[in-house]
């Protein structure tokens, strides 16, 4: 398929089915996403992680828009319905797949966002401050943090991007 002719639309799978569905989809030559997210689970006094889709009960799937009969997807096993718009499947823009994808790794699994909490110690990774500690004062929705650095004998205020910071053990 050129990547051009590729439409993106989303399916609704059937309960528990999702393993199904994309199996199914795929065999027929359809390229599937179902991104994933790593869930924390007490098992046995132990965590573990556990997958789940990210979007409970839906996937994405490509296919050619005119070469393909949108028919063959709703009615392959595993697949609940195709989502549609006036009769037609709904398409996803390409930015919204591509983006997604961007933060996901090989297996699909979205990649742990790093969080911050007041009084966690950090080590900035880059910068003219590379390879200092520190201390988290607070975080903003941008992904900003601030952080108390001691320079100099005196303890300053700073205000960094969250990804050059490293939690220290």
């Amino acid at each position: 398929m050129a990547r051009n002719s590729k439409s993106w639309a989303i399916l609704q799978f059937k309960p528990n089915a999702h393993k199904l569905a994309e199996r199914n989809l795929n065999q027929q030559g359809f390229e599937t996403f179902l991104p994933l997210e790593a869930i924390p689970k007490l098992q046995k006094q132990k965590y573990i992680s556990i997958q789940r889709p990210l979007f409970p009960g839906y996937m994405f799937v490509a296919f050619e828009k005119k070469n393909t009969s949108w028919h063959k997807i709703k009615n392959t096993y595993g697949v609940s319905k195709l989502l549609t718009l006036n009769g037609e499947p709904y398409i996803v823009p390409d930015i919204i797949i591509t983006g997604i994808m961007g933060q996901c790794n090989q297996s699909n699994v979205l990649h742990k966002k790093k969080i911050y909490l007041k009084g966690d110690r950090v080590q900035i990774m880059n910068g003219p401050f590379a390879n200092f500690l520190a201390t988290i004062d607070s975080t903003d929705k941008d992904q900003r943090v601030w952080i108390l650095i001691d320079l100099m004998g005196q303890t300053t205020r700073a205000l960094v991007m969250n990804k050059k910071l490293k939690h220290t053990e």
